[in-house]
């Protein structure tokens, strides 16, 4: 600590600014510390920005206010990756099961299956997720857009690739097909991959 300024004053303003929620002036500072020398806040501070230099939290000036902030290199310890658990709806797990043993597939063919319309937003909760892409554009009149998985849904279920997809025999064994969704053929795709003749094969994906 410099000499020049009494150490009592730094201590103070240390205090002042560890304390506070917002940056402070010269001005708020001498009025806080009873109206103490502008000059002398000045130089307690200047004292202050030297010793923490080198430290985890520094001082600093920023439009004309002092306030502590972390060490700009180390200001990445205190990000925190914070994974947020999203549970997917029945309508939305149909979907991407349905475009997972099926694609490239259409909206109209997903409904076909399905036999109920599909939300716009249940589509858009997958492709958010990023599980879930537009693929291209069927050949066919009206060129409806066709939909297929993305790598990041093989790498979110430990697939290397849709072959690695559990067929029909699997799901029922561990006991994930439900009844109403093989009869409603949601996942017969499951059959192709088996058989290693599904449509949207990986090669094939637009």
């Amino acid at each position: 600590m410099s000499e020049a300024v009494p150490g009592s004053l730094e201590r103070a303003l240390e205090a002042t600014l560890f304390a506070s929620e917002e940056p402070m002036s010269v001005d708020a500072l001498a009025a806080h510390l009873g109206d103490a020398e502008k000059g002398t806040i000045r130089e307690g501070l200047a004292a202050l920005q030297s010793h923490y230099q080198d430290r985890g939290i520094t001082l600093v000036e920023r439009a004309k206010a002092w306030h502590f902030q972390t060490a700009a290199d180390l200001a990445h310890l205190l990000r925190r990756e914070k994974e947020q658990v999203r549970r997917l709806s029945r309508a939305a797990t149909e979907l991407c099961a349905i475009i997972a043993y099926h694609e490239p597939v259409s909206r109209a063919e997903i409904e076909s299956i399905r036999g109920v319309q599909t939300a716009k937003g249940t589509l858009d909760v997958l492709m958010e997720a990023g599980w879930v892409r537009a693929a291209g554009r069927r050949e066919v009149p009206g060129r409806p857009v066709i939909y297929a998985t993305t790598p990041e849904f093989l790498q979110h279920f430990g697939l290397k690739s849709r072959r690695d997809l559990p067929g029909m025999d699997e799901l029922r064994a561990a006991g994930l097909l439900d009844p109403v969704d093989e009869a409603y053929g949601l996942l017969t795709g499951a059959e192709e991959i088996e058989s290693g003749s599904a449509s949207g094969a990986d090669d094939e994906k637009v």
